[in-house]
């Protein structure tokens, strides 16, 4: 790490708290400088624009869902199926934990601006699904699977987030949800279930 990291990263922290409090148009870069302690012109050092500090941001969610992810993927116990049933539970919580932030790690503009290599942390992710759904299900393009059951998690988790399930459905617990999008895209496990 080098000496300007711990910086970058609290900025990034104040940018998230920000977030998570007033939205992405909170996280001002002057509001952002206040929070971390630094003078008003300090963060345009790391961050040029309000867009380079959204992707700062957007880029530690990435890494922080990844790493929640990873922890799935390496269980040996599990059974694809279940990785992928974990895998929606975790972006679920994380969805709720962290709503600004995950809203913002989903934005066209941030995505397709690729600051920080916003997209190196980001696609790996969608990699992560399409291996386990190749491992689960014996479909002959895991990646279109993949790709139809990734909207699906995603709106289970947004929707989650936002509280609107039980508005709309009378539904507090998004872990049928998950049930039925994983079943409904690769069908019952068939492996025997742990005990």
């Amino acid at each position: 790490m080098t000496a300007e990291e711990p910086l970058r990263s609290r900025l990034v922290a104040a940018g998230a708290a920000l977030v998570a409090e007033r939205g992405a148009h909170g996280a001002t870069l002057r509001e952002v400088a206040r929070r971390a302690g630094v003078s008003h012109g300090a963060p345009r050092r790391y961050f040029p624009t309000h867009l380079a500090l959204l992707s700062g941001i957007a880029r530690q969610g990435f890494t922080q869902l990844a790493g929640l992810l990873a922890e799935v993927v390496a269980d040996p116990a599990a059974t694809p199926h279940e990785k992928i049933l974990e895998l929606g539970r975790r972006y679920v919580r994380f969805a709720v934990g962290n709503r600004g932030v995950f809203e913002l790690m989903f934005r066209h503009d941030l995505l397709t601006s690729n600051q920080f290599g916003l997209r190196d942390v980001s696609v790996p992710l969608f990699g992560t699904l399409t291996a386990l759904v190749a491992e689960a299900s014996p479909v002959a393009h895991p990646e279109r699977t993949a790709a139809a059951l990734w909207p699906a998690l995603h709106g289970i988790a947004q929707l989650t987030a936002w509280g609107s399930l039980p508005l709309a459905a009378g539904i507090t617990d998004p872990e049928p949800l998950l049930r039925i999008a994983v079943g409904a895209f690769l069908g019952p496990d068939p492996a025997p279930a742990r005990t």
